[in-house]
């Protein structure tokens, strides 16, 4: 049944604001109007007539404009109304007369002489601010201003624009906040059956406020308290209706069925284990645990497997492949990109050694194969992967997209592990599960990008997640620090130098450009862009034109550095080189071959060359700060100490150099992490600039409502346990499905 949350706008607002509300905001119900929440609220006075006005009151006035004038506080000269455009950058005072009729109040504005060209005399309008005493004459203080036109003079309207917390919405020049106020206000006087999403007990036992007090609250204020009790409210039901979602999804993943791959002794990982020559972390042993439980259950496993940089993630999974292949099954490793996925497979096999050449001369006793497939494969390696993984004969098999084919097919897919999981959607990961026959496989899903606590619960509410926090034995400390170029061009130079020094040593040097260089691009203007300086901030901090350049690219900067570097071993490498090329490219540096490799962010994840010491960051500015601390995760990684140069051209100050700082400040991946998504919008934290839509929540906020999360989170689970499919809870139910329907909610099937 239908409620008036659920009618068309129009029925109340009429056909033609209804039409703009669709056209400019995409609003077409009420309840999508009554989801559209202030932005902020403006504080007023309580509206006072003139002749009640107190000294040091916060008051607001209605009245018409009387008297104008402008005066030059330098030549203390009247300006006139046609002249005031010549003033405005010098200091003025507008003094405006108003009345009520019966009593006159002036007002002062400081530099604001167009004004004078608003405020003419005869214009209505709602002055509010504090009243003050000046020579006698009562005066509002740094007053606020509303214009009002003539049909807004009614008491009723006159009354409602000047509540104590008036509400500003997110509003365009097609349809401004005033015309959104006023639609809500109808829609709120004529509202009569509404459905609350959140159940009775549930409100009593949270303490919130029902969903019609709420909304009134929330649009029409009359203390600063009604928002702020509304605002939690709706916060709650927000974080509600996604772990609702969430439970729902893990009820249905326990409901599947799974084959058993308890851990067995003497096999593989037996083996494995015993030719490790180091000892695993604590973290990395405890881990383990926690999969190997998950997979000796007959229900599959989903967790996400989350560790710092170069906390030994990839060992985690691969005792997690073994332990399935001893079950008798096979597992995936799919990757985001052929380099990672050829650096992956060598990674494997050299792990491995003889325990990975099955059927070959010199291959272990108890061995497996580990298979490589690409788009990029010739045809003979193709078929030979393919069928290897057929065949069962390739244990593990490392893969791109090219793995989701029809044709490829596995003898008994037991573990599905998603390196990077965020670049895969829902939907590719359901593709390899289909390859198991009727029972799923168990997945493990990675991330090398720390994420805090809330957005794990919020974002990756149906996995387990399992966190990586130390650092194997053996990995040297990194240093950082930001070289700003347009300020301390010596720095630069110096900079160059040490990478020569490092070579010297036997070291080798990554040289990070945010882009290519194959693009459209006048070679003149990059010579000019990388010769001539951002130019200094203004005093608010905002960068000059310079900053908007393209970002410097690896084909420039190797010809520069074949200038200033001559004498050095350099290769470039970048991900539209063929595959060939760049799996010799990566191999020859891998051998020590290759002094300096200048990159593209290819070599942000998974390249492991213990020998690179030095990394120097091009336009370090152009990267996220989680990105830059992933790409300086590729130095340090032996026994050398790790440098990483962050070069710049933005100045002290400015946000862009802030951020800089903060990433050569520590190495803590977590609180990188939570800086990072403080300074993005709270869409690009759900993953919602991957999938190209808004996010669907309007209020809450997973950084900052920790304890609403939690909340949620426990009474979504109790729900969800006793009642999957909500049927006893029709309204949260109808929530629920509305979300999932709605394409705002798809961030959530990119987890």
């Amino acid at each position: 049944m239908k409620t008036d949350i659920d009618r068309k706008l129009r029925d109340f607002v009429g056909a033609k604001t209804a039409k703009t509300f669709a056209d400019v905001l995409g609003i077409e119900t009420v309840g999508e109007l009554l989801r559209h929440y202030p932005r902020r609220y403006l504080k007023k006075g309580e509206l006072t007539p003139f002749d009640e006005l107190k000294v040091g009151d916060q008051a607001t006035v209605s009245g018409r404009v009387k008297k104008v004038t402008v005066r030059s506080l330098d030549s203390k000269m009247e300006i006139k109304p046609e002249d005031v455009n010549r003033f405005r950058r010098h200091k003025t005072i507008t003094k405006v007369v108003v009345s009520d009729g019966r009593n006159d109040l002036e007002l002062a504005f400081f530099n604001q002489p167009w004004l004078a060209n608003k405020l003419t005399v005869g214009t209505a309008a709602l002055f509010w601010g504090e009243v003050t005493m000046f020579r006698d004459i009562m005066q509002l203080k740094g007053p606020g201003t509303e214009i009002l036109d003539e049909e807004d003079l009614s008491e009723a309207e006159i009354e409602r624009r000047a509540r104590p917390f008036r509400p500003l919405y997110p509003a365009t020049a097609k349809l401004p906040t005033a015309t959104i106020e006023r639609s809500i206000k109808i829609v709120l006087d004529n509202l009569d059956d509404v459905e609350d999403p959140i159940p009775d007990l549930i409100l009593r036992e949270e303490k919130l406020l029902g969903l019609r007090e709420a909304l009134q609250k929330i649009h029409l204020p009359d203390t600063e308290q009604d928002w702020v009790t509304a605002q939690k409210r709706f916060r709650f039901e927000e974080a509600l209706v996604m772990q609702t979602i969430l439970a729902q999804r893990r009820a249905v993943t326990d409901a599947l069925k799974a084959i058993p791959r308890a851990r067995i002794d003497g096999g593989l990982l037996t083996d494995f284990d015993a030719r490790l020559p180091f000892q695993l972390t604590a973290g990395q042993a405890e881990v383990g645990e926690e999969i190997f439980a998950d997979l000796a259950r007959p229900h599959p496993m989903h967790r996400l497997l989350q560790g710092e940089v170069g906390s030994g993630k990839t060992i985690v999974a691969l005792r997690a492949m073994l332990a399935v292949v001893d079950a008798g099954g096979q597992a995936v490793l799919l990757a985001p990109t052929e380099v990672l996925a050829t650096q992956h497979h060598k990674t494997l096999t050299k792990m491995l050694g003889e325990l990975a050449e099955a059927g070959m001369l010199g291959g272990a006793e108890r061995a497996t194969r580990v298979g490589l497939l690409t788009g990029s494969l010739n045809a003979a390696a193709r078929r030979t992967a393919m069928l290897d993984a057929a065949s069962g004969a390739a244990g593990i098999v490392v893969g791109t997209h090219a793995l989701l084919e029809d044709k490829v097919q596995f003898a008994d897919l037991g573990l599905v592990v998603v390196d990077e999981q965020h670049r895969f959607g829902v939907e590719q990961r359901a593709a390899l599960s289909q390859k198991s026959g009727e029972n799923t496989p168990h997945v493990l899903v990675m991330t090398a990008t720390p994420i805090p606590r809330t957005v794990a619960m919020t974002v990756f509410g149906d996995l387990s997640v399992s966190t990586l926090t130390e650092l194997p034995a053996g990995r040297s400390p990194i240093t950082s620090s930001v070289v700003p170029a347009a300020e301390k061009p010596a720095w630069l130079e110096r900079a160059w130098q040490r990478v020569r020094e490092e070579v010297g040593k036997g070291h080798q040097v990554y040289v990070v450009c945010p882009r290519i260089g194959d693009e459209v691009k006048n070679a003149a203007d990059e010579e000019a862009d990388f010769a001539e300086p951002e130019p200094e901030p203004d005093s608010d901090g905002k960068p000059g034109k310079k900053e908007q350049r393209p970002p410097l690219s690896v084909l420039f900067i190797a010809e520069k550095l074949a200038e200033i570097l001559a004498g050095l071993r350099m290769e470039i490498l970048h991900g539209r080189l063929p595959a060939d090329e760049k799996d010799s490219v990566m191999t020859r540096f891998a051998a020590g071959e290759v002094d300096v490799l200048i990159a593209t962010t290819v070599i942000e994840v998974g390249v492991d060359v213990p020998n690179a010491s030095t990394m120097v960051v091009m336009d370090a500015d152009r990267f996220g700060i989680s990105q830059l601390h992933q790409l300086r995760g590729r130095v340090g990684r032996g026994t050398v100490p790790g440098l990483c140069l962050l070069v710049t051209d933005s100045w002290a100050g400015s946000k862009s150099r802030e951020r800089l700082d903060a990433v050569a400040a520590t190495t803590d991946g977590f609180e990188l992490s939570r800086i990072d998504l403080e300074t993005r919008k709270e869409g690009d934290v759900l993953g919602v600039a991957q999938s190209g839509v808004r996010s669907s929540l309007k209020l809450l906020s997973v950084l900052r409502d920790e304890d609403i999360i939690l909340a949620a989170r426990h009474v979504a689970k109790s729900i969800v346990s006793v009642d999957p499919e909500l049927l006893t809870y029709p309204s949260l139910r109808s929530t629920v499905a509305s979300a999932l329907a709605s394409e705002a909610t798809d961030y959530l099937e990119k987890t």
